[in-house]
């Protein structure tokens, strides 16, 4: 499987199904095309969804197509990641983040 087709994009009509009802955690990138570190982050949740993809989901919600959401989460910067589970926002990270400091904050969030 192509590592891009276990990152899934969710917008503001299905972000409830996707990430709040979902049935594992999900970690949810906010981010821009336009953002130089949410590129540069984009290879290291490729990475991430593979190795993670029988636990968590990874998720991309673009702040730009998406105000809705991005507003409920009081995103302001960006990227901004959220850990969610069971519905409730679990750990944030804003900024650029290392795979090691990404992977941290998930295996901290899975048990």
């Amino acid at each position: 499987m192509d590592k891009q087709e276990l990152i899934k994009h969710a917008d503001d009509s299905n972000f409830a199904a996707m990430v709040l009802k979902g049935d594992k955690p999900v970690l949810v990138d906010f981010w821009a095309p336009w953002c130089g570190p949410c590129r540069a982050i984009g290879p290291i949740l490729e990475e991430l969804a593979g190795e993670y993809r029988e636990r968590v989901n990874v998720v991309k919600v673009n702040v730009d197509d998406n105000p809705m959401i991005s507003g409920q989460y009081g995103v302001r910067s960006i990227p901004t990641l959220l850990l969610i589970r069971d519905g409730k926002v679990k750990d944030t990270t804003i900024g650029m983040a290392s795979k090691k400091q990404l992977a941290d904050l998930i295996d901290r969030n899975l048990n």
